[in-house]
C-alpha cells in the first residue's frame, strides 16, 4: 500500500530541521515511544540503525529504523521494519513562500505475513490516519511546544 501525507509547519525549515533531526525530540511526537537503542552506524548517518521502543495501552512493539537517505534539510529517508511489516518512508521538506515548512512523507507498507495483509486490506485508512497524526503531533510539538511524552 502506497500513499502520501502533507502538512505545513507554521516555521522556518532550519528550526523545523533542527527539531526533526534530534532523535531526543522523538518521544514528544511520537504516541506510545518508550526508548531509543543504538544499533549500528554513525546516528543519523546513511546506514545507521536504531531500535525504536513502542508500548500501545498492553502491546509492545519494536521497530528498527535504518536511514537510506539523509540529505537535510531537503529530505530523510528510512525503512521500518517489524514483525509482520515493512514500511519505506520518504519525507520531503521545502520552504513555503511565507517562511513556512512543507513536510511531504511517502509511505510505502508492505505485508511480511498473512494477518498483515488482511490488516492492510480491511484497514487501509488506519495507517494513513496514523501517518498523519504522527506528523499532526510534531506540528503542534515545534510550533506550541506541547508533547505527548506524557499522554
Amino acid at each position: 500500500m502506497l500513499y502520501t501525507t502533507e502538512i505545513i509547519v507554521k516555521v522556518p525549515l532550519d528550526v523545523f530541521v533542527n527539531k526533526m533531526n534530534n532523535i531526543d525530540n522523538l518521544k514528544h511526537w511520537q504516541r506510545g515511544l518508550k526508548s531509543t537503542e543504538h544499533i549500528s552506524g554513525n546516528p543519523g548517518d546513511l546506514g545507521s540503525k536504531i531500535k525504536l521502543n513502542y508500548q500501545f495501552d498492553k502491546r509492545k512493539m519494536e521497530i528498527i529504523e535504518t536511514i537510506t537517505k539523509s540529505n537535510f534539510p531537503k529530505e530523510f529517508h528510512a525503512t521500518y521494519a517489524t514483525k509482520g511489516m515493512n514500511n519505506i518512508q520518504k519525507n520531503y521538506f521545502s520552504e513555503t513562500s511565507d517562511g513556512h515548512t512543507k513536510w511531504i512523507s511517502i509511505n510505502e507498507f508492505t505485508p511480511l505475513s498473512f494477518s498483515m495483509r488482511i490488516m492492510l486490506f480491511l484497514m487501509p485508512s488506519a495507517f494513513k490516519k496514523q501517518s498523519l497524526k504522527y506528523m499532526q503531533d510534531f506540528k503542534n510539538f515545534v510550533e506550541k511546544g506541547t508533547s505527548v511524552a506524557n499522554a
